[in-house]
């Protein structure tokens, strides 16, 4: 929002959510469409049918900048500005389909207003050439000047800086103006179109065309990313004054009072506005190498339709703990076309970076789903993965490998050990997190509590937990005998005294993991508190009991760019075995955890808190 925000500075449809498209598009679609179905060949008008089409392609030329530009960032390799973006940001930019949809209904009615507009051909080359000409020409200047009123004090502080709060741009942050400003855009840019149009010359190709020639130059000039290669201006040095560089034009939005062009930097040499430093950073940008990690996390896909969670997939859904949406069905070609990539591909590839206490911190993707897990036949395959990306981690001289969601399965690689045996050399530890996950569980339990239900897969962070509950006179209530002798046998001490096999589910206090069935939860007693072992919560059955999050704490705002939830975790909350991994090189321990092996509970949890993590309270929590 602008500093002091002017008339028209919301979208008349925002109030509608969800739901614009349906209002503001669908009707003239399935009129366009139907139209084109029914009538006659020779009454067809195909420049309408294709608006909806060509919207859609906008929509879609915008996410690929958004994923690429993401993934640039996210290696680091020649980037421009370094500055963390914030889910306020995030935020800020979920509406950048507004200005496509906008042009829409305007195609829509002049397609229906101008009698010129009704049919066009699919190409006139000399429709072509006036657009590129009258762009050349009066848009670009028009634009130079209209962008300087905009950074008048009155203009700017009413409308115009709410564009410019974003600092480290994005994509999408090109169309993130007020309503008011896309309507001087849209005249601006209709200038070449409509002069087309109402000469007889216009084209489906020239329209289409000049409109994705304007969406290609606002996502390059604002994705944060130099990739004009120099060789370019070599050959032809007159370029610099007919084409912008995005270092150009980040420039504009760290220093906001040079580099006003559009596309064209002409007008900035013309009037003395283009910044002395503009060739500096561009050279700076193309010399900036891919940052180098300290702590890895390490993770996987859940489900096929968790790669739009990603912070490479659609901002908006990254930006909010996961959930399936209705739409994904709608989608299922994309979904399959990025299992095939995956499957076709299979490699590790980073998603995020980001910074805490000058450590330098990346999330990296193993390329295969939960459920591959479970599948014996994909066991060499994924711990190859794995241990590549431990290598790699070592070869970029990281200080820290974070096992996170692949650190559950003993039968795949006996919770990590199999990569520390193989490599005994490894200057990376590698840390499963157990530890802090078993002080997240003990430090969410309600004081005073007696007796707990301990059900779910067995597992390290299960053993442990059982184990310290047991010592702290805690009665840990198994409901199945298999899990109970499990238990029992692997204690050894005086504690197993307090573990109890029980077929009664009348405590309220239940530790739930994987392999909890719907019969167990519904036995549950009212008021229950199901609190998960794994990373991996139960699936929510009751409305007359309470789900805690899976060991997860809240991190603290020195911890920058962090924008995307890790899962269906609330923001900026991290799981308790990502956690670890950060803690482990902060404190600069130097031995692994993972394996059998287990860090001390309470000083890594007393570390946790020293470093500003802290645990993650629900409002139910109160009742206890």
């Amino acid at each position: 929002m602008a500093t002091k925000p002017g008339i028209l500075t919301d979208w008349p449809w925002t109030p509608l959510g969800r739901f614009k498209v349906y209002v503001i598009l669908a009707p003239w679609a399935i009129h366009s469409t139907y139209s084109f179905i029914i009538k006659d060949k020779s009454e067809r008008s195909l420049s309408l049918f294709l608006i909806f089409p060509f919207l859609l392609w906008r929509m879609l030329h915008n996410q690929i900048w958004i994923s690429l530009s993401r993934y640039w960032t996210a290696k680091g390799k020649n980037s421009i500005i370094d500055k963390s973006i914030e889910f306020e940001q995030v935020d800020r930019e979920s509406n950048w389909d507004d200005q496509i949809l906008f042009n829409g209904a305007l195609f829509y009615l002049a397609s229906k207003t101008l009698t010129q507009a009704e049919n066009l051909p699919l190409w006139r080359t000399d429709g072509v050439i006036m657009t590129i000409l009258l762009h050349s020409g009066p848009v670009e200047f028009l634009y130079y000047w209209l962008h300087r009123a905009l950074h008048h004090h009155y203009l700017y502080s009413r409308y115009h800086s709410h564009h410019h709060s974003s600092i480290a741009t994005e994509p999408i942050t090109s169309v993130i103006h007020p309503f008011a400003e896309h309507i001087a855009y849209s005249a601006l840019f209709s200038i070449p179109m409509l002069t087309a149009i109402l000469t007889d010359s216009a084209s489906i190709a020239s329209i289409a065309g000049y409109l994705t020639y304007i969406d290609f130059m606002n996502n390059m000039g604002h994705c944060n990313h130099e990739l004009i290669p120099k060789w370019l201006f070599s050959i032809f040095p007159p370029l610099k004054y007919l084409m912008y560089t995005p270092s150009f034009h980040s420039l504009h939005h760290t220093q906001f009072r040079t580099n006003y062009s559009l596309f064209m930097p002409l007008y900035d040499y013309l009037y003395g506005t283009m910044d002395k430093s503009t060739d500096e950073l561009y050279e700076i940008s193309h010399k900036r190498e891919a940052e180098l990690p300290d702590v890895v996390h390490l993770t996987h896909l859940t489900t096929p339709e968790s790669i739009y969670q990603l912070r490479l997939g659609f901002a908006s859904l990254a930006s909010k703990p996961y959930t399936s949406k209705w739409y994904f069905s709608l989608i299922w070609p994309v979904t399959l076309w990025s299992m095939m990539l995956n499957w076709l591909y299979g490699r590790t590839f980073i998603v995020e970076r980001y910074h805490f206490n000058k450590l330098r911190l990346q999330s990296w993707v193993i390329p295969k789903y939960r459920i591959q897990y479970f599948l014996q036949y994909q066991n060499e395959t994924i711990n190859s993965l794995i241990e590549e990306a431990i290598l790699e981690a070592e070869e970029r001289r990281a200080k820290v490998l974070s096992l996170g969601l692949l650190n559950q399965a003993k039968e795949l690689n006996r919770y990590g050990a199999l990569y520390v045996e193989r490599h005994p050399k490894l200057n990376v530890k590698v840390v499963d997190g157990s530890s802090l996950a078993v002080a997240v569980l003990l430090n969410s339990i309600p004081r005073g509590t007696t007796q707990v239900v301990l059900r779910g897969k067995l597992t390290k962070v299960a053993y442990a937990l059982a184990f310290n509950l047991c010592q702290r006179g805690i009665k840990v209530v198994t409901i199945i005998e298999d899990e109970f002798l499990k238990l029992n046998k692997s204690f050894n001490t005086n504690s197993e005294s307090n573990l109890v096999f029980s077929a009664s589910f009348s405590p309220k206090i239940w530790l739930v993991g994987d392999g909890l069935d719907k019969e167990e939860q519904l036995k549950a007693p009212k008021g229950t508190l199901f609190i998960p072992f794994s990373q991996f919560p139960p699936k929510k059955l009751r409305k007359d009991c309470y789900y805690h999050s899976s060991p997860a704490m809240v991190t603290p705002r020195s911890l920058e760019n962090l924008h995307s939830c890790e899962n269906w975790l609330p923001r900026r909350v991290m799981s308790a075995w990502r956690i670890a991994g950060i803690v482990h090189a902060l404190e600069g321990w130097n031995e692994h955890e993972c394996g059998y092996t287990m860090s001390n509970i309470e000083k890594v949890w007393q570390a946790s808190l020293q470093h500003g993590f802290q645990p993650l309270l629900f409002p139910t929590e109160s009742k206890y």
